[in-house]
């Protein structure tokens, strides 16, 4: 069997393209899915780029059977993934929460329909205390670099990672160049149930409850899940990632993340050309959040804008890292094409610069201009 050489000169590449080679780049070798736009041309690269690797890619019969296929694949030790978007991984919270109570690195590609899946993304709708490492790119060479990077932080931490792209990260076309990228040592896997130890009496579990097999140490349930909490905390200290533009004088700061924060990084710096004193913020990590950013670029601002194609999700966020130290303002809002997948009117850079220009001029009692209407019929 021939391995797919993953090192090419960068070419023209569909974003679903470009993460599927990626993924395959940085070692995974399992996949499995439920086809569900704009999700299912991430499932057909996979299913492309896995068999030439001797990787394995299943076409399930839902989502519930694809998160379970990738629990079996994470817990020998093999990097696997899943994906979906959010009505799909709706299905899979349970064994999400599971899955990271019992610390394997699962990689999660949601294929979001619009904006709207952040508090999905973020909080999850599994059970107990749990948190998933979020990454958010802007485009598809950052999706690429993003997705690689998710594997290395899966298995550094032993702890999912969700990749937020959207419609548009999965269905437009950059030229990229992936090759394999070294992030660095990743820990051992003495916890992989890969069949070494079958008929010693020492054969190993993998347990969200703290609980091991005889000749093993079962630290409890309670211990278990406090030093849960200690993990979280060291990742909410050391996996920080953001991009700030402009923002050392700034008078309006303007918070985006995903696809949408590459219009408004633009309409920022075409608004600071025209001597505008407006800034940008666009958080890499949708979790841990860049709460302590957000607080440092507030502190001389007139208004904090939150620019989101959803009826307000990340704002939550960006009220709380500003702590009352600035107004903030909901300037996007729901804006979607006749299938819901996201692509709205709302989404042009000359309309965000007017709603950018109506606070940055009026404050953040401004009347925004109304939210134009792709609805017909």
């Amino acid at each position: 069997m021939t391995a797919v050489d993953t090192r090419a000169a960068a070419h023209l590449m569909e974003g679903s393209e470009a993460i599927a080679t990626a993924a395959v780049a940085a070692g995974c070798r399992f996949f499995a899915g439920y086809p569900m736009t704009p999700f299912t041309e991430v499932l057909e690269n996979f299913a492309k780029q896995l068999p030439p690797v001797g990787g394995v890619c299943i076409n399930a019969e839902s989502e519930l059977e694809a998160v379970g296929m990738a629990w079996g694949a994470l817990s020998t030790g093999s990097r696997a993934a899943t994906g979906s978007t959010g009505q799909g991984l709706s299905l899979m919270q349970e064994s999400f929460s599971e899955i990271t109570l019992a610390e394997l690195p699962l990689v999660i590609f949601n294929m979001a329909r619009g904006g709207q899946d952040y508090f999905q993304s973020t909080r999850g709708g599994g059970h107990g205390d749990y948190r998933h490492m979020v990454l958010a790119p802007m485009d598809i060479a950052e999706a690429a670099e993003l997705t690689q990077l998710a594997f290395f932080l899966a298995d550094k931490w032993r702890n999912p990672v969700l990749v937020y792209g959207d419609y548009l990260t999965a269905h437009t076309q950059q030229s990229v160049s992936i090759e394999p990228i070294d992030f660095g040592p990743v820990p051992d896997k003495p916890w992989a149930v890969n069949g070494e130890l079958n008929g010693t009496g020492n054969s190993r579990i993998v347990s969200p409850l703290g609980f091991a097999k005889t000749g093993h140490e079962s630290v409890g349930i309670e211990r278990h899940l406090r030093r849960m909490q200690a993990k979280f905390a060291a990742i909410e200290k050391a996996e920080v990632r953001v991009e700030t533009g402009y923002v050392d004088d700034a008078e309006t700061i303007i918070v985006a993340f995903g696809t949408p924060a590459k219009f408004v990084r633009y309409v920022v710096a075409q608004l600071r050309a025209e001597g505008e004193k407006v800034g940008f913020v666009r958080p890499i990590t949708l979790w841990p959040y860049p709460y302590e950013t957000i607080a440092q670029v507030s502190e001389g601002a007139r208004s904090v804008g939150v620019f989101e194609l959803c009826g307000g999700q990340m704002i939550e966020d960006v009220r709380l890292g500003v702590l009352g130290r600035a107004p903030v303002v909901g300037i996007g809002g729901i804006s979607t094409d006749g299938s819901g997948f996201g692509v709205g009117p709302l989404l042009d850079v000359d309309i965000i610069r007017e709603r950018i220009l109506a606070i940055h001029r009026g404050g953040a009692q401004a009347e925004l201009p109304p939210l134009p209407d792709n609805e017909r019929g």
